[in-house]
């Protein structure tokens, strides 16, 4: 009987061996397997960073990020060929991974929202921005929020992940604006001498483009009330936009009173019947 036990005991310890050498020799291959493909990934990945022109500092942040998720994963995956029950581990990361999430719910959702403006660039450094109700220049932009300056220079820290899944306004993208003054003037006005007049104005400022493709124009809008309502459309360099644009409507004020144009004012027409 004991010498019965002793063979089933060693039967079943060769048995368990044959498994774990099986197993074993698995692991080592999805071992080598596994690091091949993440090594592959790690260098597409970084390719791509490269051809984005992602800073150094967030570029090496990002590759040792995917390099020690994908590993993290690869030994996940070699516990489990193990045979070793991986169920309670990614139970215990999966727990885990949300008590963080809600305890730095709006952190997370800012930091990724930081990788995503310094990976897809919508803005840059010295552009000119509307975002979350404020004008300004983007004197910085950092992990978890973007610092402007406005132009009566107030400091404004906005949160990425508000700059990244909002409406923004980047004034800096194009090369050229064009800057749109509403006119108006009194009905019985000879509109051709007011487009006369305007044009000859803005001749005479060589901020103003007159290439083939940025023509500017002074169209009648509408009939109003009390006005004949035109629209001043000047081309210029994006960087001469707000100048331009404030110049012009003083320098339209003074043209037109010296030309003895009249600009009226609301008015209402009140019939009397006895």
């Amino acid at each position: 009987m004991p010498e019965e036990i002793g063979n089933l005991a060693l039967s079943d310890l060769m048995h368990y061996a044959t498994i774990l050498c099986k197993n074993m020799v698995a692991a080592i291959i999805v071992f080598i397997i596994g690091r091949f493909i993440i090594k592959r990934v790690c260098s597409i990945f970084a390719k791509i960073l490269k051809k984005k022109n992602v800073e150094i500092s967030l570029e090496t942040f990002l590759n040792n990020f995917v390099s020690i998720s994908l590993n993290c994963f690869l030994v996940i995956i070699i516990i489990g060929v193990l045979g070793v029950e991986t169920s309670s581990i990614l139970t215990l990361i999966a727990s885990a991974g949300v008590a963080i999430g809600m305890a730095l719910g709006g952190t997370l959702q800012n930091f990724v929202g930081g990788l995503i403006i310094m990976i897809l660039k919508p803005f840059k450094v010295g552009d000119s921005i509307e975002a979350q109700g404020y004008l300004g220049v983007v004197k910085e932009i950092l992990i978890f929020n973007t610092i402007l300056t406005t132009f009566d220079n107030q400091t404004i820290y906005i949160p990425n992940g508000l700059l990244a899944t909002g409406t923004l306004k980047n004034y800096s993208n194009q090369s050229f604006r064009r800057v749109d003054v509403p006119v108006s003037v009194a009905y019985g006005t000879n509109t051709s001498e007011v487009r006369e007049v305007l044009m000859k104005m803005i001749d005479a400022d060589p901020r103003i483009l007159h290439d083939e493709d940025h023509k500017p124009s002074i169209p009648m809008t509408t009939m109003g009330n009390s006005s004949i309502d035109f629209v001043i459309r000047a081309w210029v360099n994006s960087a001469d936009f707000f100048t331009v644009k404030y110049e012009l409507t003083e320098k339209v004020y003074n043209i037109f009173k010296e030309k003895g144009i009249e600009i009226p004012f609301p008015q209402m027409d009140v019939h009397m019947r006895n």
